[in-house]
């Protein structure tokens, strides 16, 4: 029997967060501090160094948001997981297959519906840790099914958006879903329904074109990356030095891009005063 590996890491593991449960420290990308992961989760993994937003898994946004963290899940529905059958150094399913695995998620998106601040609301929140959160026919029908079901109830609509663009996996039917979110958030403006976009480390490519950026306010968790391409990728382009905290949430906020910055602890306080204001006038 070995002490280590058979006694003090599954106590480890039984303390500490899924996603971090290897780890007993993790080191913030930011500043390189090494964080414990225990004193990580209390601050809702903020750096207790230097405030970085370490990136959420999906659970811990949702359970961050909706009234005790309680919420239900609604099934999306099922999608041709390969419709290309693209395959570069892997084959895509094969991708899919790993993925799921590593995450417990289907996709990049998972829709709930739940109480904010006593008010019933309907929420889509991407995941980054799938295939960098980005956007294919799952995404896309997650946000179209979550649009419906705000339509059917007459609730207000959230969307949490993490991506790094399009899914490459999927050509251009990946390209199609900036469309069809798009217009699915225009049908909930259209029936006079509040669209509240909250902006994580990244919202980035085709996500950032689309859905993410059409909120009847958008909202950034501090220093997060918004943009459309990367910043390595436009110096490249214009051969230029870009400007200092060039695409991060407070300099979209300066030059008008966002209406708000809010640090992960204030984010559940400043969405109920949000929705408080914007559901007064629903007629049920």
């Amino acid at each position: 029997m070995n002490w280590l590996t058979d006694i003090v890491r599954p106590k480890i593991q039984k303390t500490t967060p899924k996603e971090i449960a290897d780890n007993l420290w993790i080191k913030c990308p930011n500043c390189d501090q090494m964080l414990f992961s225990k004193e990580l989760k209390e601050s809702l993994y903020v750096c207790t160094s230097c405030g970085h937003h370490l990136r959420l898994y999906v659970d811990n946004r949702m359970k961050l948001l909706f009234d005790d963290g309680k919420y239900t899940l609604l099934a999306l529905p099922p999608i041709v997981d390969d419709p290309l059958k693209f395959k570069d150094i892997q084959k895509y399913s094969d991708r899919l297959k790993a993925n799921r695995k590593k995450t417990g998620s289907n996709d990049a998106i998972q829709v709930a519906h739940g109480r904010i601040g006593e008010i019933e609301s309907v929420m889509a929140v991407m995941d980054f840790s799938f295939m960098g959160g980005s956007m294919g026919i799952a995404v896309g029908e997650g946000i179209v099914t979550a649009a419906h079901y705000a339509l059917s109830h007459k609730l207000p609509l959230i969307t949490v958006a993490s991506s790094g663009g399009a899914r490459m996996q999927e050509g251009m039917l990946s390209l199609m879903q900036m469309a069809r979110t798009t217009a699915a958030i225009n049908q909930i403006k259209e029936a006079g329904l509040p669209y509240i976009s909250i902006l994580a480390d990244p919202t980035t490519g085709g996500v950032s074109a689309s859905f993410a950026m059409l909120g009847d306010i958008n909202m950034a968790e501090k220093g997060c990356l918004i943009g459309f391409a990367g910043p390595r990728v436009i110096e490249q382009t214009i051969h230029e030095k870009l400007p200092e905290g060039f695409q991060r949430a407070e300099y979209l906020l300066e030059h008008g891009m966002v209406d708000l910055v809010v640090e992960r602890s204030k984010m559940k306080q400043e969405l109920v005063k949000i929705l408080q204001v914007l559901t007064s006038n629903i007629k049920k």
